[in-house]
């Protein structure tokens, strides 16, 4: 099901127009079988996945970003100001195609129930450097048996269809970022715990903290290490979209932001061209997507 963006319905009273839309949109619906999340679909099945990066709290961008070819997106809770309350009002417009992933601020009980309470199928965890940071994830993100997560209330079940609770955690994804040597050291008890599906190999932190740069021989040991522990427990392998084609063994990506993007369309419009046209040929208004 293909969801396009709703934001110029809301421009002149956002609150009630939303509230209207919510009341009409159809519920996504879940696809054959017991997994829905198409990103999980798509690994299972061998491709790579690539994830555009949205830290604005902008209707029309996030929807754009849905919509754009992306498998999911990476809302960015960590490093925005983002809340909650604007997250699930993003999601609810355009749950789809791109599938919704949070990287959430903290691995607090809190966080993450709000995050998969609004529809998120993956959650990031930032700076994996300890055990307790990832088993608090698959604490919270997963309803019982195997979890802790209350079931309570939110949005997820009109996204996700009214089975969600008995399909959440076989599509909720978890994805474990190892930032720093620590997190390194214990990059393979982390790869083989039970419901961690991805291990994000954080290329720019993990220059950080070590001090080396990517091509020095420090670093990519460390990267070597996340690498091989992860993929002998039979997990995703993770990094920037720039490895993509370059490194083998990586099957998830994080592209660029939308701002990046933003900038990245404005530069390419400055020098003549129109994105998708061919040279010389205008777009024509109303019909550029």
């Amino acid at each position: 099901m293909k969801h396009t963006s709703q934001a110029s319905w809301t421009r002149p009273f956002p609150l009630l127009a939303l509230l209207l839309l919510m009341a009409v949109l159809p519920t996504t619906q879940a696809a054959e079988g017991n997994i829905f999340n198409t990103v999980k679909q798509k690994l299972a099945a061998g491709e790579q996945v690539v994830g555009g990066t949205v830290s604005s709290s902008d209707i029309e961008i996030y929807c754009a970003m849905a919509n754009s070819g992306f498998d999911f997106l990476w809302i960015e809770m960590q490093h925005s100001p983002l809340t909650f309350a604007e997250v699930a009002v993003m999601i609810r417009a355009c749950p789809g195609p791109a599938i919704p992933f949070i990287r959430v601020p903290t691995d607090s009980e809190g966080d993450i129930q709000k995050a998969t309470d609004i529809g998120a199928l993956g959650i990031i965890v930032p700076m994996v450097d300890t055990v307790e940071k990832i088993e608090n994830a698959i604490t919270y993100a997963k309803f019982p048996p195997i979890g802790k997560r209350s079931q309570g209330g939110g949005q997820y079940g009109a996204i996700w269809g009214r089975d969600y609770r008995e399909l959440a955690n076989d599509n909720i994804m978890i994805v474990a970022m190892i930032e720093n040597p620590a997190g390194v050291e214990i990059a393979g008890q982390i790869a083989n715990m039970e419901h961690v599906d991805i291990v994000f190999a954080a290329s720019s932190d993990i220059g950080s903290f070590s001090g080396y740069r990517q091509g020095d021989p420090q670093y990519e040991a460390l990267i070597s290490t996340i690498k091989d522990e992860t993929l002998a427990a039979g997990k995703y392998l993770a990094g920037p979209s720039a490895w993509k084609g370059v490194r083998d063994g990586y099957t998830f990506f994080q592209a660029a932001s939308d701002t990046r993007l933003i900038r990245l369309g404005a530069q390419q419009i400055l020098g003549g061209s129109e994105p998708g046209m061919p040279r010389g040929i205008a777009p024509i208004e109303g019909q550029e997507d």
